[in-house]
């Protein structure tokens, strides 16, 4: 009985000390955690896509509680709106930044990019990247295995079985870049909205020369520079054998469009452009 006894008051003496112990660590360690941290992640979308940067909406918040400024601090999910909101519960001034989408810079469809291999490895850009330049004479262009479709959170992206290319829902993308991390070939690109969601860029990241480029692909950019010297506000550069529009000198003009050998530019959300009548005169004479 007094084994029993002396054993229960052993255990008993030692749950307390090591109880008085756990709460002194405890007390030690304790983090304070700032209550401005919950009110801000509750004006973020709470996608956790990692477009900001941070891992998560909640490390997002905790980032913009902490930081001086918000300069260089942006949810791209939530846009402009959201860091209006974070900012008033902080009590600074968030900058607003044009709204951008992402756009794929390959215009590589299959009847304009031929198959010259064939590929029968695991279903991944990344895999197929690796192994080799892709099953096309252009080693620049899309894949088409559907890597960006995977990590896109927001269903903004899928592959058409017509063309084999990703196709870009401007409805649900939020410029998070999941799509351009991901693609191995670098095509996907994060560009500004533009007005009425009307964009130009050149829809080619191809680095070999006009004549094997052209050969590899009906819509390659050949480098001719033609657009160069079409654009009046110097808004594009041709480097490496390839042409590239600087959409934040670009007035969508749409000049570069029209001389484009190869169609390598895109328009998008313009309206039809007008078909040019023939004098009636001219007409006349000609006849």
């Amino acid at each position: 009985m007094d084994i029993i006894l002396n054993t229960l008051i052993t255990l008993s003496v030692l749950g307390v000390v090591l109880a008085v112990i756990l709460f002194v660590v405890a007390q030690k360690f304790k983090v304070v955690e700032d209550p401005r941290i919950d009110e801000v992640e509750a004006f973020t979308p709470g996608a956790n896509c990692g477009g900001c940067g941070y891992p998560g909406c909640r490390g997002f918040a905790e980032a913009c509680v902490k930081a001086e400024t918000l300069d260089g601090m942006f949810c791209p999910a939530g846009g402009n709106e959201v860091m209006k909101g974070i900012a008033g519960v902080l009590g600074l001034t968030a900058e607003e930044k044009e709204p951008q989408i992402a756009v794929v810079r390959c215009n590589g469809s299959h009847d304009k990019r031929r198959k010259t291999t064939n590929y029968d490895g695991a279903l991944s850009c990344a895999v197929s990247a690796t192994l080799f330049g892709g099953d096309t004479d252009c080693q620049y262009g899309c894949l088409g295995l559907g890597d960006c479709v995977e990590v896109c959170t927001f269903d903004a992206i899928y592959i058409d079985d017509e063309s084999g290319l990703p196709v870009i829902d401007e409805d649900k993308c939020t410029a998070c870049g999941a799509c351009v991390t991901a693609c191995p070939k670098d095509i996907i690109e994060l560009r500004n909205k533009g007005k009425k969601s009307r964009r130009i860029y050149v829809s080619c990241v191809n680095h070999d020369k006009g004549a094997p480029a052209k050969r590899a692909c009906d819509s390659a950019c050949i480098a001719c520079n033609k657009c160069v010297k079409a654009c009046p506000f110097d808004a594009i550069v041709v480097e490496n054998f390839c042409a590239y529009i600087d959409y934040e000198k670009c007035k969508l003009c749409r000049k570069c469009v029209e001389v484009c050998p190869t169609g390598a530019i895109l328009e998008l959300n313009f309206p039809t452009r007008k078909v040019k009548v023939e004098n009636k005169e001219t007409s006349e004479i000609e006849n």
